[in-house]
């Protein structure tokens, strides 16, 4: 069975009604993957991505599937709806890509700090491992947040980035000087852990067809919330209004600033490590000002 006859059967058996394909067009979304709107014969219509190496990433999309449903079932912030998953497809529901209205970004930060909020749980990780870009990203259950970080987080990037480089790299040497002195900066945080979209920039959420904030290609688990607002500083695209507007649902704790530089750090040594070029001097910089 080729693969869009799978995918039809798929749908067919999770929705009990019969889809054929009737035409496909690109789509935009879904970063490393081919992403595809497809109409039925039905007029229905789904958003399916696929990846011809899928193999080489197990597991990826039983991730999503699992992410996209646990936000889905917070019913807080609109994810696209999970309709079925394979080892090398995932369907999802299809929306209609709108303009922000003019509160998009308030909306979108009252709302992130709500879901934070209504999915506080005591442990750190998540039921599986997933990926961030094509990176794995482990999430082995922990009960302390600082060791979670130190562990699964900082201490992942810095080992995928030693394995292409020499020992006395000045990055390394920098990365165990802040492992070293992550109690310092972590100290005194108690707060639950809280479902996290975990790869929110600008190009992961948008507007639907109301101009309501709409987020997509999670990389969830459950960890400290300020993780969240890191990623959404790295590329920008969240402004300070939205922020202001998460704190009004929960205020951030004192300190924070320098947490989130922490956390963004997190992503930008995964963007090295993926990309490498002048993500090499990001990482040092952001390390020079925790240190």
């Amino acid at each position: 069975m080729n693969l869009q006859a799978r995918i039809e059967t798929a749908i067919s058996d999770a929705t009990g009604k019969q889809a054929r394909f009737a035409q496909s067009r690109t789509a935009a979304g879904g970063s490393i993957n081919d992403s595809r709107v497809v109409s039925m014969q039905d007029g229905r219509e789904f958003f399916v991505k696929t990846h011809a190496q899928a193999a080489d990433y197990p597991g990826m999309y039983e991730a999503e599937y699992e992410a996209l449903s646990l936000l889905s079932v917070a019913d807080v912030i609109r994810v696209p709806r999970p309709v079925i998953y394979d080892n090398d497809f995932i369907v999802l529901e299809a929306f209609v890509a709108g303009t922000q209205n003019s509160n998009w970004q308030e909306t979108m930060g009252r709302q992130l700090a709500t879901l934070h909020l209504n999915t506080k749980t005591d442990r750190f990780g998540f039921g599986r491992d997933n990926y961030l870009g094509t990176t794995q990203q482990p999430n082995d259950w922990m009960d302390d947040w600082l060791d979670f970080w130190r562990d699964q987080r900082l201490g992942w990037q810095l080992k995928l980035f030693a394995e292409k480089t020499q020992s006395n790299d000045r990055l390394l040497v920098l990365g165990e000087k802040l492992l070293s002195r992550l109690h310092d900066l972590l100290a005194g945080l108690d707060e639950s852990a809280v479902l996290l979209h975990g790869d929110l920039w600008s190009g992961n959420a948008a507007a639907d067809e109301n101009g309501e904030p709409i987020i997509f290609d999670p990389a969830s688990y459950y960890g400290q919330r300020e993780a969240e607002i890191g990623m959404m500083r790295l590329f920008g695209g969240f402004d300070s209004r939205c922020e202001a507007a998460y704190q009004e649902v929960w205020p951030l704790a004192e300190g924070a600033d320098e947490r989130i530089s922490l956390y963004r750090l997190y992503h930008e040594l995964n963007h090295l490590n993926l990309f490498g070029g002048h993500y090499y001097q990001t990482c040092i910089t952001t390390m020079e000002q925790l240190l």
